[in-house]
């Protein structure tokens, strides 16, 4: 039978884990070839970029998928197991597990919104994978592919904010600000400091200077509106020429509105817009792997007389 999707793959593996045991990815891998009685050619068989098989691949998306559900979770490099909810969801007795259906869970629906904010909007389903492919230029598969695998390091780059320290996401602020070309600043550390976490000069002698606020909070709070009011006061009584709100999380819906009537200009940094810039400017990541694309050198194939 051809190689199922990762969808596909995704019922089986999470009633393969049922047992709440810890599980390898190999382990599971070998698994599914088996489940799905797949040949040693199907399991063999490689992506175009030679780097792994195509059911490796599948497999580790479907994982991927349901530990942003919070069906499965992480134990180690390589490791999963499942979890309560997960128990939850098998409880149900569903036909299949897919996309549709991680839509239930709030995890899931953070990871569909940070593939909009990066750009992707297709969903690839099990049933329409092959029209999507066929559907699709190779440039607009490269870039649906490149922006599912940012939407999903985007995640896993707020899994490891939330699960570090208010101190910690104030660093990492810091150092963005930094990075993006701001200039140098501090980290206030301090309680009490009304509402500013951190300070950068702009110039050499401080004469201009960002106040900013960063707040590291889980996908189920919001900033709120107090927050942003006490923010813009802040601002308004210091001797500072702008403000940069930044959180892990998201603001109310009037957020551009209240800001936007300060006296000084506020930049709005939610989490979607902080995990891009935070993969744009290489903070907390680093490269895997590169494709160069070419294309024909016209002048080259022109013939001299």
């Amino acid at each position: 039978m051809p190689i199922p999707d990762y969808e596909t793959m995704m019922l089986p593996i999470l009633k393969y884990t049922e047992d709440k045991m810890e599980h390898g990815l190999l382990e599971v891998v070998d698994y599914i070839s088996n489940y799905f009685k797949l040949t040693e050619e199907e399991k063999e068989e490689t992506l175009p970029s030679g780097g792994q098989t195509y059911v490796y691949n599948r497999v580790g998306w479907a994982r991927t998928y349901m530990l942003k559900a919070g069906l499965l979770e992480k134990t180690k490099r390589g490791y999963f197991r499942i979890t309560d909810l997960g128990i939850e969801a098998l409880k149900k007795n569903p036909s299949k597990i897919d996309g549709d259906f991680l839509k239930q869970y709030p995890g899931y629906i953070e990871f569909q919104q940070m593939k909009k904010a990066t750009g992707t909007t297709d969903k690839i389903a099990s049933t329409d994978l092959e029209n999507f492919v066929t559907e699709k230029t190779p440039d607009e598969l490269i870039e649906a592919g490149f922006n599912s695998i940012q939407a999903s390091l985007g995640q896993e780059i707020l899994s490891r904010i939330r699960n570090n320290s208010p101190a910690f996401f104030e660093k990492v602020v810091l150092k963005l600000l930094e990075k993006m070309g701001y200039g140098k600043g501090e980290v206030t550390g301090r309680t009490g400091d009304g509402g500013i976490d951190g300070f950068i000069y702009q110039d050499k002698l401080g004469l201009d200077k960002i106040l900013f606020q960063a707040k590291r909070f889980g996908e189920d709070t919001p900033v709120s509106a107090s927050m942003l009011r006490d923010f813009i006061g802040t601002l308004a009584t210091n001797e500072a020429n702008k403000g940069v709100f930044i959180t892990s999380s998201r603001f109310p819906k009037d957020a551009e509105n209240n800001v936007s009537r300060s006296p000084k200009p506020i930049k709005l940094i939610d989490s979607s817009k902080l995990v891009k810039l935070m993969i744009d400017y290489n903070i907390g990541v680093s490269v895997e792997k590169t494709y160069d694309i070419k294309r024909i050198d016209s002048d080259f194939f022109i013939e001299e007389e």
